[in-house]
């Protein structure tokens, strides 16, 4: 009897007693019944926190990749600060610059709705995670 008062106490769903049930004890099969869906729950809720956090170590991952590249990039500038200079025009990068933003320009626009401001910000934000997320 001792083991189902502590998962009454335990188990959230077997505190809260509907007013129906009043100060009656619930009965044994409704308090391992809901002890049952609690557990699921939180197995449920577990699950969603590993992925969570699988998904986060991923990011770190890129994010420690992306620093180590950058570190490279500094470095071999520091040795050979001259090396790469007027090799490539203004003019070509601008044309490289203007291609890319033309083509995010144009998934930008089409994926945008502009009737509320709610919704367009929930397009902008979902255009920025599809199309800005480095990879």
């Amino acid at each position: 009897q001792k083991g189902y008062d502590d998962l009454q106490a335990i188990v959230p769903t077997c505190e809260q007693q509907d007013f129906s049930i009043g100060s009656q004890k619930l009965s044994k099969a409704i308090v391992l019944q809901k002890t049952i869906d609690y557990i699921q729950f939180l197995h449920k809720e577990k699950k969603k926190q590993e992925e969570e956090v699988s998904t986060l170590r991923k990011d770190v991952m890129a994010l420690k990749i992306m620093k180590v590249n950058y570190e490279q990039i500094v470095k071999a500038h520091q040795d050979n600060p001259n090396e790469g200079k007027d090799q490539v025009s203004d003019e070509v990068k601008f044309s490289v610059f203007q291609g890319i933003m033309d083509s995010l320009f144009q998934s930008f626009n089409a994926s945008i709705s502009v009737t509320s401001f709610q919704e367009l910000s929930a397009c902008v934000f979902s255009w920025i995670e599809e199309h800005c997320k480095p990879q």
